[in-house]
């Protein structure tokens, strides 16, 4: 990389690898939670002032409350008999991360499109940072553009890039005086 560097890391560079055990089961212990729909009693797994940074579409939770209101209700009422897998999970020190999908059934509203019935993937990436023996931050990707795709709904209205994949199109090329 040419000129200076952006700083690296920053929050995972004094880990404490001798909390890799106790985080491994704050997560294992949540994720059954959530397996199992708790919604009022999974502060045993946050704390209350924990933060939850979804991507665009997802939101911001402060606090316990926020997540359980702004997130987990309204996710439980879109999608009823909901499954989370993991497919990997990695644990170092206070952080651990994830990802995996939920498998799950459209049974309510989810942003404008009524209940279709299906079963669907959720395709999800999570990192997770553990003090004290709760969650206090989650950093949270959901794929709801495939999600909304397994609906019916393009968000993309046919510009993915997908589009070069199937041969549909040509991927556009960086001129050559780009940097």
């Amino acid at each position: 990389m040419k000129g200076s560097r952006p700083e690296q890391a920053a929050l995972t560079r004094d880990t404490d690898m001798s909390k890799t055990d106790e985080t491994r089961a704050v997560i294992e212990g949540m994720v059954d939670g959530l397996n199992d729909h708790r919604i009022d009693d999974i502060g045993a797994f946050f704390k209350q002032t924990f933060r939850w940074m979804g991507n665009q579409g997802c939101g911001h939770k402060d606090g316990l409350v926020e997540f359980q209101d702004n997130w987990q209700r309204p996710f439980q009422a879109a999608f009823s008999d909901k499954v989370c897998v993991d497919e990997a999970r990695l644990y170092m020190g206070e952080w651990a991360a994830a990802f995996g999908r939920q498998e799950a059934t459209h049974s309510g509203k989810f942003m404008g499109v009524e209940p279709t019935g299906k079963r669907i993937t959720i395709r999800d990436m999570d990192f997770w940072k553990v003090s004290d023996g709760k969650i206090e931050d989650n950093w949270v990707m959901v794929d709801f553009p495939h999600v909304l795709a397994q609906l019916g709904v393009d968000v993309f209205n046919g510009e993915g890039w997908e589009k070069y994949d199937r041969g549909e199109a040509e991927a556009p090329r960086p001129s050559q005086s780009a940097p």
